[in-house]
């Protein structure tokens, strides 16, 4: 079955408090990763590409703040520092160096939630520049905060995988996307040349959105470049 739960990675080097947000964020509906140094988190920021971030400045092999821009230089997920730190100095220095909002411990559980809900609803609404909630190519109607897809009225029912896969072309619709671009940003950073994982998912989306998967009208290759999802202008071509 599939599992849409937000994937969080929460950054936190000390035992005590990992157990108590680990209880937390798993009853509350959230899948969780955990790092406890720098450089854990980012091998996981890269390789599992979660939609939220949870990140305390203390770690034993590096600063937050210098994580943050690290994870910056190719990562839109929201970030959440949540810190003993309570000066004004560190709030704006994390906040300059990319993160989304602060939180000085201790923390109310319900602050903390409202908080993670309000940066993904906003990460959701703001993934075209309009802000749009919602995008319609042909039969096709992604609810981007719902995380639902319908194609003439009827549900279709995508992998992650496939749903992070048809959001990013929608998002570029009518726009050649990269095979390294489209993995960066469905996959991470981490699988950049590893193409075969496109062609494999693109060709099970294709059977699920398309009319005729082997003359595709809407999610069309490129070749030796990447793929592009027709905008609503297109003609109807095959690929």
């Amino acid at each position: 079955m599939t599992d849409f739960r937000p994937l969080v990675l929460l950054v936190e080097d000390e035992p005590q408090m990992r157990r108590f947000m680990r209880a937390t964020l798993t009853s509350h509906g959230y899948r969780l990763l955990e790092a406890g140094t720098s450089a854990e988190a980012l091998m996981l920021a890269s390789t599992h590409n979660p939609e939220l971030l949870l990140l305390d400045l203390g770690l034993p092999d590096g600063d937050g703040i210098d994580l943050t821009r690290r994870i910056r230089e190719w990562g839109r997920m929201p970030v959440i520092v949540i810190s003993a730190r309570g000066r004004e100095d560190d709030k704006v220095a994390a906040l300059d160096a990319g993160a989304d909002d602060y939180l000085t411990k201790p923390f109310g559980v319900n602050e903390l939630l409202a908080r993670m809900r309000v940066a993904l609803r906003h990460a959701a609404a703001g993934v075209t520049s309009s802000g749009v909630q919602t995008i319609e190519i042909g039969e096709l109607r992604i609810d981007l905060v719902r995380r639902e897809v319908r194609k003439g009225g009827q549900d279709v029912h995508l992998t992650p995988i496939e749903y992070k896969l048809l959001v990013l072309l929608a998002q570029n619709a009518g726009k050649v996307l990269t095979h390294q671009h489209i993995l960066k940003e469905v996959w991470g950073p981490a699988y950049a040349n590893q193409p075969h994982y496109v062609r494999v998912h693109m060709a099970e989306l294709r059977k699920k959105i398309e009319a005729n998967p082997a003359r595709p009208k809407w999610l069309v290759t490129e070749p030796g470049v990447g793929y592009r999802l027709r905008d609503r202008s297109a003609d109807d071509a095959g690929a």
